[in-house]
Order: C-alpha cells, then structure tokens, then sequence
C-alpha cells in the first residue's frame, strides 16, 4: 500500500472512531427530567380537592411542652410599692406542616389528618387549641410583669397520597411526605400545659417615663 493510501485509510479510520466516538457520548448522556409537582403543588391540590387525598399511616410523636409566650397585657410599675393585680389572657396555638405552613382550622387538611388519626388511635386530632383565664399577679417597683404560657405539642408524621382522575406529571398517584406539629390534649405522656407570672428590670428608657405626670408612682397597664 502506498504512502497515500495509507493516509487516507488512516484519515478515514480516525473519522469514523471519532464519529464512534461521539455516539456513545451521546448514548451516555442522561435523559432530560420528567416534570414533577412541587410540595406545595400536591398539598394544594389536596386543599382544592383536585386531588383524592389521604394521610397515610400517621406516626404520633412523643409530646412535650412548648415554648413559653407572653399571652397577657404587661403590667408597668413605677410606683414605689408592689402593685397587685387580676390580669385576664388569652392564648390560641396553631399547627404547622413540614414547610411551616399554617394549618388552617376546619380546612381540607387538618379534616384529612383528624380522620386519619382518629382511625389509628381513636381519639380526635385538633390543628388549634384556644384557652383563656384571669391570673393574679405582683409587679415590685421599677419592674414590668406579663403573664406567660406554654402548651402541650405534639407532631404526627404520615405520607400524602394523592390521585388524580387523570395522570397529572405523567402519573395518577404521588406521594408527599409530612410532619405536622400542633397542640396535644393536656396531659399527653405526662406533659402538662403552664402558665406563669414573668417580670423583668424596667429599661432606661421606661423608668425614665415613669417621672412624667400621667405614670409618676403608678402602676398601669400597657396592651401586647
């Protein structure tokens, strides 16, 4: 074979390995993504009722008392003796899903998560829990007192199914993850709901406003 030939069979070889080559690549290369729904897509059409909903296997946790929060008035002293008075509070809890998204009373959601709990533990399952009272409290002077409270919370874990009637992203069924925390029933393993009396140092700034004529050696009360 000749100088030549050899070349152009060379060339020819090196054009076809390249073309080779570049059909694997292309081979390898993963397919484009199907479409999929977002979280919050899935739990919306489970809201709307677009989608069959439930809340499959449902996993309650261990209870345990919340974070405390002030529910009440606050109480400012600047008299130079304790003042003592009746304070009335209020305190409603709300839940909240694996996003942080409020659970709202009466809606879809929170009615699919109280079925499905109820039929796993037979006992209801509530997304709020309201409470009020009146509380005695003692305020020393150059002090500000509130009253606090924390409730009894508990999360359940369960899996959204979701069916549509139609495929919706290419599929009738999808599958959601959640956990959604909210109040327990008092009591709940041993946890107890409180409510407590909290005070603190008046700033510069507030014992500074005690000496002007409408709070000098009064006690008052300031809206939350």
């Amino acid at each position: 074979m000749s100088k030549s030939r050899m070349t152009r069979h060379g060339s020819r070889l090196m054009a076809l390995s390249t073309v080779s080559l570049g059909l694997v690549a292309a081979m390898t290369m993963p397919a484009a993504a199907e479409e999929q729904p977002t979280r919050d897509q899935l739990i919306a059409d489970c809201s709307s009722g677009e989608g069959k909903c439930s809340f499959n296997e449902p996993t309650l946790g261990k209870a345990y008392l919340g974070d405390f929060r002030q529910v009440s008035n606050s109480l400012y002293n600047c008299s130079t003796s304790d003042a003592t008075q009746s304070m009335g509070w209020a305190d409603t809890v709300g839940s909240t899903d694996s996003a942080g998204v409020s659970v709202t009373v009466g809606g879809k959601i929170a009615d699919l998560i109280d079925l499905s709990v109820t039929a796993t533990y037979s006992h209801t399952w509530s997304s709020s829990h309201t409470e009020n009272s009146s509380l005695n409290m003692t305020v020393k002077p150059g002090e500000v007192g509130w009253i606090s409270r924390a409730q009894v919370m508990q999360t359940v874990t369960g899996t959204w199914q979701t069916h549509y009637d139609s495929p919706k992203w290419g599929h009738y069924y999808w599958y959601v993850p959640d956990t959604v925390t909210g109040p327990a029933a008092n009591g709940t393993d041993g946890q107890s709901n409180a409510v407590t009396v909290k005070t603190r140092k008046m700033t510069a700034a507030e014992k500074s406003s005690c000496s002007s004529d409408a709070k000098k050696g009064q006690a008052f009360v300031v809206k939350r």
